[in-house]
């Protein structure tokens, strides 16, 4: 389906789902906004046929609305049925992080068709992150890629400990670049910002589509503002209490479906057959044969010498491998003809796709990601103590536990420099004048299907659409069940009946 390519080539970068009790704040104390000047729409530059650009000036502080402010990068796709224009729909790629402006850029289109063609559609880029004042931890990109050079998941205890070094180390740095704006990026921050944007286009009320991390920046501004709600979709669901609880909380439930929906990719090429599967038709069962790489891996790296330079997979590279291939059902093939080739000697395909999420830049995004999720939930315990932390996300998930115990966990762990006083810990069983659609993958790896049936129970009139299929978010398995139903929603505000669930339309080794 041509909408779902173009989406998913926008948000296929997306790193992470990442995201105790201090300073809650409640719906009753969200102040109500000050009234906001209209954005200067202007070309784009690049150019492109639709899209306007333009910037948003919003507190820096919101409890100083009169102080210090920040420029906040937006971006238009116009509705390409004008005649019949509801509004605007404002859309968050998650993260935390990911640029909003990219992303529409990126797939327009496809989203324009989820309206219908009757919405503008609007992303911006949430404070601290791309182009709306991103936190920055080193004073040149030069330094950065210093800092991170050769630094990949730790497979050692030698390693582990160098890691936790750079981590205090790394919140240091990230005080003395950007302490002035670490403590003013939470979530609840971002939900503010969002109110004023959708005063700034004229809307009465908000269209909103949340992805993944979006989700919980949906939620927070449901809670805070829930009068102001027109529709609220939200596919890939985060469990914003498990998110506030605390860093280590919340890491273990970000990890918590990964090897679920690994299992169900080996059973599934079981199932295939050789001809489908490159890892199936040998003696040993395909997830023994898979346990095999994963054990000879702990042993001792495995050769990858097609790999760019040439190498060695590592263990923790190997986690690393897994990341992005368990979200796009689609790639299953390829990740199955991947491991095969590993099993028999050569990881080079592996180490490869490794190094892509090992690059200064990815470990700048995951900084991000950790800047704003450690102020949403901080840490309890200190980076010290992370042998039992690390074993103890292993046991959540054994491929992903170590990879964001590292990435995400330990930054907050090691003197994070900043804290809010504004984060919003709930309530959250807000009740809006529509439902709010939540939409989610049965085998979703990285928000699942748990978190969308617990947060189902919890809002107060919330209808949940199951797409029986994988991925992440839903629409990486394509379903015209769902694009249906999807679209009625967000122009008619008609939703499913409870219960409903959607098939995809093909399977992961066609």
């Amino acid at each position: 389906m041509a909408g779902h390519r173009v989406i998913e080539r926008a948000v296929v970068a997306v790193l992470c789902v990442m995201l105790s009790a201090s300073c809650a704040v409640g719906p009753q104390q969200a102040a109500a906004s000050a009234p906001a000047p209209g954005i200067a729409w202007t070309s784009c530059d690049p150019p492109a046929a639709g899209l306007e650009c333009g910037t948003l000036s919003v507190p820096l502080d919101w409890n100083r609305p009169d102080g210090e402010r920040i420029d906040l990068a937006v971006l238009r796709h116009l509705a390409s049925r004008p005649q019949e224009r509801i509004g605007s729909m404002f859309l968050n790629p998650g993260g935390p992080g990911q640029s909003g402006v990219q992303v529409v850029r990126d797939g327009a289109d496809g989203f324009d068709v989820w309206g219908g063609g009757r919405f503008d559609v609007i992303g911006w880029d949430p404070r601290g992150t791309n182009a709306s004042s991103p936190v920055e931890c080193f004073p040149t990109e030069q330094e950065r890629a210093q800092f991170w050079d050769g630094v990949s998941i730790p497979s050692t205890t030698e390693q582990s400990q160098a890691y936790e070094r750079r981590t205090v180390e790394l919140a240091r740095r990230c005080g003395e670049v950007s302490g002035n704006l670490l403590p003013h990026i939470s979530t609840a921050d971002t939900a503010r910002d969002l109110d004023v944007l959708r005063q700034a286009v004229g809307d009465e009320k908000l269209t909103y589509v949340g992805l993944s991390y979006g989700t919980m920046i949906g939620q927070t501004y449901a809670s805070m503002f829930p009068d102001r709600v027109r529709a609220m979709m939200l596919d890939g669901i985060i469990d914003p209490v498990r998110t506030t609880a605390g860093a280590e909380e919340r890491t273990a439930n970000d990890v918590a479906y990964a090897d679920e929906v690994f299992g169900k990719f080996l059973e599934l090429c079981a199932a295939a057959g050789p001809a489908r599967c490159a890892l199936a038709g040998h003696d040993e069962p395909v997830d023994q044969r898979a346990a095999r790489v994963f054990a000879e891996a702990q042993r001792a790296p495995i050769p990858a010498p097609d790999a760019d330079p040439p190498g060695e997979l590592s263990h923790g590279d190997l986690l690393l491998s897994t990341f992005t291939p368990l979200r796009l059902p689609e790639t299953w093939p390829q990740f199955a003809a991947d491991l095969e080739a590993a099993a028999n000697g050569d990881a080079s395909a592996l180490e490869t796709a490794a190094r892509q999420m090992s690059t200064p830049e990815a470990f700048a995004a995951s900084t991000t990601s950790s800047a704003i999720s450690c102020l949403d939930g901080p840490a309890q315990r200190p980076v010290a103590d992370w042998p039992a932390v690390i074993d103890d996300l292993s046991g959540s998930s054994m491929l992903w536990g170590p990879v964001l115990g590292w990435w995400l966990w330990a930054p907050c762990a090691s003197g994070w420099p900043a804290q809010s006083t504004d984060r919003y810990t709930g309530p959250w069983d807000a009740t809006t004048e529509n439902p709010i659609l939540l939409v989610n993958a049965r085998y979703d790896p990285a928000t699942g299907y748990g978190n969308a049936r617990a947060v189902e129970q919890r809002l107060g009139n919330a209808v949940l659409l199951t797409m029986d299929g994988y991925g992440h978010p839903s629409y990486q398995d394509p379903s015209a069940c769902l694009e249906q139903a999807r679209t009625r929603y967000l122009v008619d505000l008609a939703t499913p009946p409870p219960g409903t669930v959607c098939a995809p339309d093909g399977v992961p080794f066609p």
